[in-house]
């Protein structure tokens, strides 16, 4: 696992407050939304909001691909250190 990933799995259990939850109960290929870990709209919006601010990039709610790229662990820390080299 990538520091990035677990870095991400962190600031998911922080910023969403499942306290119950440590970064190793998250697989990098488990679906965060409806089935998997369960996340609803406000959670990604919650979510969002975090990675702005701890990765410094901008995220388009209204893009196209933003869904794809909150579909994981993975795919999410595939977004972001695409962001960040940008």
């Amino acid at each position: 696992m990538s520091d990035l990933q677990t870095e991400i799995k962190n600031l998911i259990i922080e910023a969403l407050g499942l306290e119950d939850m440590v970064a190793e109960d998250i697989a990098a290929d488990l679906t965060l939304f409806g089935d998997g870990l369960g996340l609803d709209s406000v959670d990604a919006l919650e979510l969002g909001l975090a990675i702005q601010k701890r990765f410094g990039i901008k995220i388009d709610a209204e893009a196209k691909d933003t869904r794809q790229h909150f579909a994981n662990v993975a795919s999410l820390a595939a977004f972001v250190a695409a962001k960040q080299a940008a």
